[in-house]
């Protein structure tokens, strides 16, 4: 159960990085959205004062679709191609926007395409038909559609950083997993323990066991049991265990031995075949009822 406990922590760890990288991308996607909004927007401003207009608005610019914008204006308008395809790229230009992208003058009342051209940052690539034939005044929408960011190859150049940190993460979840597994089981082959009675004890861990429950031992604790285990069914003189367990720890209280052999008592009474008598006026006496 605790194993499975961990997988699920370091999973939850893992998908929680994931989670993170990917707001940040979101973000930055939102802000780069915003960024050409801003420089559409005064693309459409450009066109207007090509045109002698400076009154005329701007209507909101619209993303249709990721990476897929719409210039709208208040009122009718006439073009002249070679302006459109101008005053866009200076407008993308000014703000390091992508030089990969298609622009569409689509009329509103048909939604027929009355101009489009396609810009490549391979000049090979870049589309732009004849430019001196005039757009006579009407309802037009300018589409912008940026290629490169909806492109299968940049999509993969964009997400496989993450697919290969992803995958490292959870490589690395799984190998620490395997060895933490492995690590109990190589803790109960190579740790050494005597056994008392029905009881395990494991002096370099502070813990006795029985029946797979653990019982906590303090140092104290520990130290005297350790001196009763290595003298089964031998009297033990109160001073030599004070004087090997409280030489070097500080001042010794007269009633820390018997506090201390009380608590062992305690966590040995599960056991009926050990117990630590208390030999009057001399010490003390682990009698374990099986030791030959």
């Amino acid at each position: 159960m605790k194993y499975n406990l961990l997988y699920f922590k370091i999973i939850s760890i893992t998908l929680f990085l994931v989670v993170s990288i990917t707001s940040c991308t979101l973000e930055k996607e939102n802000g780069h959205s915003g960024t050409i909004k801003v420089a559409l927007r005064e693309a459409g401003n450009q066109l207007l004062l090509r045109k002698l207009d400076s009154t005329s608005l701007i209507l909101p610019i619209k993303e249709l679709k990721p990476q897929v914008y719409l210039i709208s204006f208040e009122k009718p308008i006439s073009f002249e191609p070679s302006d459109v395809v101008t005053v866009i790229d200076s407008s993308l230009n000014l703000l390091s926007l992508s030089k990969n992208y298609r622009v569409e003058v689509v009329q509103c009342t048909d939604g027929e395409v009355a101009y489009s051209y396609q810009m490549n940052i391979e000049e090979e690539q870049t589309i732009i038909p004849c430019a001196g034939r005039n757009l006579p005044k009407a309802c037009y929408h300018i589409k912008v559609e940026f290629l490169e960011i909806i492109s299968q190859s940049s999509f993969k150049k964009r997400w496989t950083p993450y697919v290969l940190i992803f995958g490292i993460l959870m490589y690395a979840g799984f190998l620490y997993l395997r060895k933490f597994k492995k690590q109990p089981i190589s803790e109960e082959k190579n740790s050494s323990y005597s056994s008392i009675g029905s009881f395990q004890f494991y002096p370099e861990q502070n813990k006795l066991v029985k029946s797979a429950t653990e019982i906590s031992l303090s140092k104290k604790e520990c130290e005297l049991l350790e001196i009763f285990v290595a003298n089964p069914n031998q009297i033990i003189k109160r001073e030599a265990l004070t004087k090997k367990v409280w030489e070097d720890n500080g001042v010794f209280v007269s009633r820390s031995l018997d506090t201390y052999i009380s608590k062992l008592r305690k966590k040995l009474k599960d056991d009926d075949s050990i117990r630590i008598s208390n030999i009057h006026g001399v010490g003390y006496k682990l009698e374990v009822d099986d030791v030959v």
